[in-house]
Protein backbone atom coordinates (compact mmCIF):
# COMPACT_ATOMS: atom_id res chain seq x y z
CA UNK A 1 0.00 0.00 0.00
CA UNK A 2 2.57 2.44 -0.81
CA UNK A 3 1.26 3.86 -3.79
CA UNK A 4 -2.26 5.69 -3.70
CA UNK A 5 -4.12 4.02 -6.47
CA UNK A 6 -6.78 7.19 -7.24
CA UNK A 7 -3.68 9.39 -8.20
CA UNK A 8 -2.33 9.18 -11.81
CA UNK A 9 1.19 9.95 -12.49
CA UNK A 10 0.42 13.81 -12.54
CA UNK A 11 -1.17 13.78 -8.97
CA UNK A 12 -4.62 14.14 -10.65
CA UNK A 13 -7.31 12.21 -9.05
CA UNK A 14 -8.71 9.39 -11.39
CA UNK A 15 -11.22 6.54 -11.06
CA UNK A 16 -9.32 3.09 -10.54
CA UNK A 17 -9.60 0.86 -13.57
CA UNK A 18 -10.69 -2.30 -11.97
CA UNK A 19 -11.23 -4.73 -15.04
CA UNK A 20 -8.17 -6.81 -14.63
CA UNK A 21 -9.67 -7.61 -10.76
CA UNK A 22 -11.35 -10.86 -10.50
CA UNK A 23 -15.05 -11.46 -9.64
CA UNK A 24 -16.31 -12.07 -6.53
CA UNK A 25 -19.16 -12.09 -3.78
CA UNK A 26 -18.03 -8.57 -1.54
CA UNK A 27 -19.99 -7.80 1.48
CA UNK A 28 -19.37 -4.88 3.65
CA UNK A 29 -21.58 -4.09 6.94
CA UNK A 30 -21.54 -0.25 8.60
CA UNK A 31 -23.16 1.23 11.48
CA UNK A 32 -23.80 4.65 12.58
CA UNK A 33 -26.42 6.27 15.51
CA UNK A 34 -28.46 9.41 15.26
CA UNK A 35 -28.60 10.54 18.81
CA UNK A 36 -32.05 11.86 20.06
CA UNK A 37 -33.42 13.40 23.18
CA UNK A 38 -36.26 11.20 25.35
CA UNK A 39 -38.83 12.85 24.03
CA UNK A 40 -37.77 11.84 20.39
CA UNK A 41 -36.82 8.37 21.44
CA UNK A 42 -40.27 8.01 23.33
CA UNK A 43 -42.09 9.19 20.66
CA UNK A 44 -40.48 6.86 17.99
CA UNK A 45 -41.69 3.84 20.66
CA UNK A 46 -44.56 4.87 20.91
CA UNK A 47 -45.34 4.86 17.05
CA UNK A 48 -46.66 8.89 16.91
CA UNK A 49 -43.92 10.67 15.08
CA UNK A 50 -46.20 13.45 13.68
CA UNK A 51 -44.41 12.91 10.05
CA UNK A 52 -45.36 8.86 9.89
CA UNK A 53 -43.11 6.08 9.70
CA UNK A 54 -39.78 7.29 10.71
CA UNK A 55 -37.53 3.69 10.97
CA UNK A 56 -39.78 2.58 7.47
CA UNK A 57 -39.19 6.01 5.71
CA UNK A 58 -35.48 5.76 7.12
CA UNK A 59 -34.71 2.44 6.44
CA UNK A 60 -35.90 2.68 2.78
CA UNK A 61 -33.46 5.81 2.30
CA UNK A 62 -31.14 4.01 3.42
CA UNK A 63 -31.79 1.53 0.68
CA UNK A 64 -31.88 4.01 -1.76
CA UNK A 65 -28.96 6.15 -0.58
CA UNK A 66 -26.73 2.56 -1.02
CA UNK A 67 -28.23 2.35 -4.77
CA UNK A 68 -27.14 5.92 -5.83
CA UNK A 69 -24.04 5.79 -4.31
CA UNK A 70 -22.10 6.48 -7.12
CA UNK A 71 -23.77 9.99 -8.09
CA UNK A 72 -22.93 10.89 -4.87
CA UNK A 73 -19.28 9.84 -4.24
CA UNK A 74 -17.00 10.96 -6.92
CA UNK A 75 -14.60 7.90 -8.30
CA UNK A 76 -16.87 5.51 -7.38
CA UNK A 77 -17.89 2.75 -9.56
CA UNK A 78 -21.39 1.88 -10.15
CA UNK A 79 -21.60 -1.13 -9.71
CA UNK A 80 -24.90 -4.07 -9.51
CA UNK A 81 -26.14 -4.23 -6.28
CA UNK A 82 -27.15 -8.01 -5.17
CA UNK A 83 -28.29 -6.76 -1.21
CA UNK A 84 -28.73 -4.23 0.69
CA UNK A 85 -30.22 -4.87 4.62
CA UNK A 86 -30.75 -1.79 6.28
CA UNK A 87 -31.98 -1.79 9.80
CA UNK A 88 -32.67 0.78 12.44
CA UNK A 89 -33.47 -0.21 16.09
CA UNK A 90 -34.07 2.61 18.77
CA UNK A 91 -32.15 2.34 22.05
CA UNK A 92 -32.25 4.65 24.91
CA UNK A 93 -30.05 7.44 23.10
CA UNK A 94 -31.83 7.15 19.84
CA UNK A 95 -31.44 5.17 16.95
CA UNK A 96 -28.92 2.33 16.32
CA UNK A 97 -28.51 2.20 12.53
CA UNK A 98 -26.74 -1.39 10.46
CA UNK A 99 -26.27 -1.24 6.61
CA UNK A 100 -25.37 -4.64 5.27
CA UNK A 101 -24.40 -4.42 1.34
CA UNK A 102 -23.69 -7.29 -0.96
CA UNK A 103 -22.27 -7.65 -4.64
CA UNK A 104 -20.48 -10.14 -7.17
CA UNK A 105 -18.17 -7.52 -8.81
CA UNK A 106 -14.84 -6.59 -8.82
CA UNK A 107 -14.91 -3.84 -6.50
CA UNK A 108 -16.23 -3.47 -3.21
CA UNK A 109 -19.35 -2.01 -1.68
CA UNK A 110 -17.84 -0.51 1.76
CA UNK A 111 -19.02 2.98 0.20
CA UNK A 112 -22.01 1.76 -0.45
CA UNK A 113 -22.55 0.46 3.08
CA UNK A 114 -21.55 3.91 4.58
CA UNK A 115 -23.65 5.76 2.33
CA UNK A 116 -26.63 3.79 3.56
CA UNK A 117 -26.58 4.32 6.94
CA UNK A 118 -25.81 7.96 5.95
CA UNK A 119 -28.83 8.37 4.29
CA UNK A 120 -30.70 6.60 6.44
CA UNK A 121 -29.87 8.77 9.62
CA UNK A 122 -30.14 11.94 7.13
CA UNK A 123 -34.15 10.49 6.54
CA UNK A 124 -34.06 9.42 10.53
CA UNK A 125 -33.05 13.48 11.45
CA UNK A 126 -35.65 14.90 8.69
CA UNK A 127 -38.90 13.01 10.21
CA UNK A 128 -38.28 13.65 14.00
CA UNK A 129 -36.65 17.22 13.65
CA UNK A 130 -39.77 19.02 14.67
CA UNK A 131 -39.86 17.47 18.06
CA UNK A 132 -35.71 17.13 18.24
CA UNK A 133 -33.97 19.37 16.32
CA UNK A 134 -30.80 18.98 18.22
CA UNK A 135 -30.49 15.23 16.42
CA UNK A 136 -27.13 14.18 15.72
CA UNK A 137 -25.46 11.35 13.26
CA UNK A 138 -22.48 9.91 14.86
CA UNK A 139 -20.00 7.06 14.33
CA UNK A 140 -20.50 6.34 11.18
CA UNK A 141 -18.41 3.88 9.95
CA UNK A 142 -16.80 0.69 8.21
CA UNK A 143 -17.52 -2.18 10.72
CA UNK A 144 -16.47 -5.39 8.28
CA UNK A 145 -15.71 -6.32 4.66
CA UNK A 146 -15.28 -8.95 2.85
CA UNK A 147 -14.10 -10.17 -0.57
CA UNK A 148 -11.94 -9.26 -3.04
CA UNK A 149 -8.08 -9.78 -2.59
CA UNK A 150 -7.91 -8.34 1.21
CA UNK A 151 -10.60 -10.89 2.03
CA UNK A 152 -12.20 -10.64 5.43
CA UNK A 153 -11.52 -7.47 7.53
CA UNK A 154 -13.20 -6.67 10.61
CA UNK A 155 -12.78 -3.59 12.96
CA UNK A 156 -10.22 -4.53 15.57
Amino acid sequence: MNELTHIDESGAARMVDVSAKDVSVRTARATGRVLLSAEAVEILRSGEVPKGDAIGVARIAGIQGAKRTPDLIPLCHPIALHGVKVELVVVDSGVEITARVKTADRTGVEMEALTAVSVAGLAMIDMIKAVDPAAVITDVRVEEKTGGKTGVWTRP
